[in-house]
């Protein structure tokens, strides 16, 4: 039998994989994330369960067929929930300073940290392997380059 933070966990994979309704159920209202964000907003950008789902739509947006899938874990210590995952897509375009071909396939890994508090995440700090996914779609390349 799954523990609550085990199935808090597949929702948590599931909201990312697109189901963004799920963010009203296992998000806190005062839900902040700590990461570094590729267009360059702070992370108080995205805050609560209407910030998170959005930033999932914009990233679905940029990623077609994006599917996340969990690679280790999740491991449980306290109200702390731990999760190695990887990203597996196609470039959508639309990233200035991209230069990958549109439908390019990207695959990138990241670890998740949530906080729980009352069965919702309130804290979610991101690690993900951003220099690889900019190596995947040819960011500091000329056009040129890109062609070989």
């Amino acid at each position: 039998m799954a523990t609550p933070h085990q199935a808090l966990t597949k929702q948590w994979i599931s909201l990312w994989n697109g189901d963004l309704e799920l963010a009203k159920a296992i998000i806190a209202p005062d839900f902040a994330l700590h990461a570094t964000l590729l267009d360059g907003r702070a992370d108080t950008a995205i805050s609560g369960p209407a910030g998170l789902a959005a930033w999932v739509a914009q990233s679905h947006g940029l990623f077609k067929n994006l599917q996340f899938s969990v690679q280790v874990g999740p491991i449980v210590d306290a109200n702390f929930v731990v999760l190695r995952w990887e990203a597996t897509g196609n470039y959508g375009g639309g990233m200035p300073g991209a230069n990958a071909a549109i439908g390019t396939p990207v695959e990138f890994t990241g670890t998740d940290i949530l906080r729980i508090e009352d069965g919702k995440v309130k804290d979610y700090w991101l690690n993900a392997d951003t220099a690889n996914l900019l190596m995947q779609l040819k960011f500091g390349q000329t056009p040129a380059a890109t062609a070989n």
